[in-house]
């Protein structure tokens, strides 16, 4: 019997297509990185500006299941993003509620593409006179909350009616952002 008609031999030749078919369609499924953007009700991230951002339970609002993020001054919620994380991994912001008020996108914004990240990657998205480009700009090393990290430098241009506003986040998977600046020269480090 020649080697190709081996059946051993056959399923051998097989097993790296169907190991990469594998992993394309966990991928796919958010299940290659499925820590990468944390989500679990709880986490908790507390920066030197004096903002602790907290993670709700998830909720369905207007038949979406979204993830709620407070961001609290002195224990005082002052504003709570709506987060969906959609089974191919990425995160899109569905609505902003402020002071009870709650704006919510017909077209949400696309906060991260499918994990991972990597620089040079770029993604846009926009609702009515929103719009949003963010780029991976390069990672860069960040000392925050007693650590050493090689964070993703993460650029966002947000235009609303003619103005813009530039930001930058420091992102390390699995843990979140580590340091955030604005155009203006602010910045705010993780502390805990």
């Amino acid at each position: 019997m020649s080697a190709d008609q081996n059946p051993a031999r056959a399923r051998l030749r097989l097993l790296p297509a169907l190991l990469l078919g594998s992993l394309a369609w966990a991928a796919a499924q958010g299940g290659a990185y499925p820590n990468y953007y944390p989500h679990a009700s709880g986490i908790h991230w507390t920066y030197s500006n004096g903002e602790t951002q907290v993670v709700g339970p998830a909720v369905t609002h207007r038949g979406v299941r979204v993830v709620p993020v407070s961001h609290q001054f002195g224990g005082q919620t002052f504003t709570q993003d709506l987060l969906e994380y959609r089974p191919d991994g990425s995160v899109w912001l569905r609505g902003v509620n402020v002071g009870g008020r709650l704006s919510w996108y017909a077209a949400p914004l696309n906060v991260y593409p499918p994990a991972p990240l990597v620089p040079g990657q770029r993604w846009s998205s926009g609702s009515g006179a929103l719009k949003a480009n963010s780029a991976v700009t390069g990672v860069a090393a960040v000392d925050a909350a007693g650590r050493k990290y090689n964070a993703l430098r993460i650029r966002t241009e947000t235009t609303l009616d003619g103005q813009v506003s530039v930001r930058t986040v420091y992102f390390v998977p699995g843990l979140g952002v580590v340091r955030h600046e604005t155009a203006d020269g602010s910045r705010a480090e993780l502390l805990r």
